[in-house]
């Protein structure tokens, strides 16, 4: 059974830097395609950053640049590098995974093409 677990989240002020992560257990990061969404609070959940099985990144034009998106295999992980940050990237950053069973078209910033979510890191900019 897969389970995603977030963490890394904080408080940093605008122009800073900071890394969350989401740890995998129940299976290998390698075999899924992931992504971070993040939710502000009165907005709607938004992809912002996947990766694809094969390790192929795709980024919402609103972090484009700043942030990166990978996978550590050795850890079981999908981090996300958030830098020149501002108040506007303040939210609720959740991780999720597509079914390795999944078929049809992934839609990389589709909260309905993924099937495992974990419970979320708060990121606050000031």
């Amino acid at each position: 059974h897969v389970q995603l677990v977030e963490s890394g989240g904080g408080s940093v002020q605008a122009g800073g830097s900071l890394r969350v992560s989401c740890a995998l257990s129940g299976d290998t990061t390698s075999g899924y395609c992931m992504g971070w969404f993040r939710q502000a609070p009165g907005k709607e959940r938004e992809g912002i950053a996947s990766i694809s099985k094969v390790d192929v990144p795709t980024y919402a034009t609103s972090v484009q640049g700043r942030f990166r998106i990978s996978k550590d295999t050795a850890k079981n992980t999908l981090d996300l590098q958030m830098d020149s940050l501002t108040p506007d990237d303040t939210a609720m950053y959740y991780c999720a995974a597509r079914s390795r069973l999944a078929v049809g078209t992934w839609n990389f910033f589709s909260r309905e093409d993924y099937d495992y979510w974990g419970q979320g890191t708060q990121v606050t900019v000031s």
